[in-house]
């Protein structure tokens, strides 16, 4: 059983005048229930597109991706609503998903939100804006919104690229515990050997395709 798996995925850019640039060639994974996977690579190498594609943001040049319905994204920088308190922030994803295929009530979703934002310990922070925190706390808030939903896979580009040593092994420590009792799936673009350590496997990214 997988939660994640792409056969063959290519991705290729058109520049103008030039040449198509193919930036991955033929990329093959699969990931199973529970198991963390961090790809790592040089920069340019293609890392974020493939999570991007994994995530269904980005489409394939060609190649098929399977993947669940129910994926959190934590992004490096963030992309928190100015505007939204944490609480509001964090609550955003369950105005647009169901839960495990039901719907949650508004008072359900809010406890869980709530109680995620105390998780990553942000309780006191929760009807603070986004403009009010450090970066480790927006990553905290990041973090707490990509689980809010109960996703069976999160995928995470480098969650602990702009933030310092301590907090970064912070928000790792969050990102260990996932599948403590749950079998949520993690596939992780890091430049961090911290943040790799943390996975079942690490994979590197290179000449288009995973080795």
């Amino acid at each position: 059983m997988i939660v994640l798996g792409t056969i063959d995925i290519c991705k290729r850019f058109r520049v103008p005048g030039q040449k198509p640039i193919e930036v991955l060639r033929g990329v093959n994974l699969s990931v199973a229930p529970g198991e963390k996977v961090a790809i790592i690579g040089r920069s340019g190498a293609g890392k974020s597109t493939l999570l991007n594609i994994l995530g269904g943001l980005e489409k394939p040049s060609s190649g098929t991706v399977t993947r669940p319905e129910n994926i959190g994204f934590v992004f490096q920088s963030y992309h928190l609503m100015p505007e939204l308190t944490v609480l509001e922030n964090v609550l955003l994803p369950t105005m647009a998903k169901r839960f495990k295929g039901r719907a949650l009530l508004p008072g359900a979703s809010r406890r869980r939100a709530e109680d995620l934002i105390a998780k990553v310990g942000l309780a006191d922070r929760m009807h603070h804006l986004p403009a009010e925190l450090s970066g480790g706390e927006m990553q905290r808030v990041a973090l707490a919104r990509a689980l809010v939903t109960e996703p069976d896979l999160v995928l995470a580009d480098e969650p602990t690229g702009n933030l310092d040593a301590l907090t970064g092994a912070e928000i790792l420590k969050i990102l260990s515990d996932l599948s403590a009792g749950k079998a949520v799936s993690l596939v992780m673009v890091t430049h961090s050997p911290e943040a790799a350590a943390i996975c079942d496997r690490v994979l590197t990214l290179e000449g288009g395709v995973l080795r």
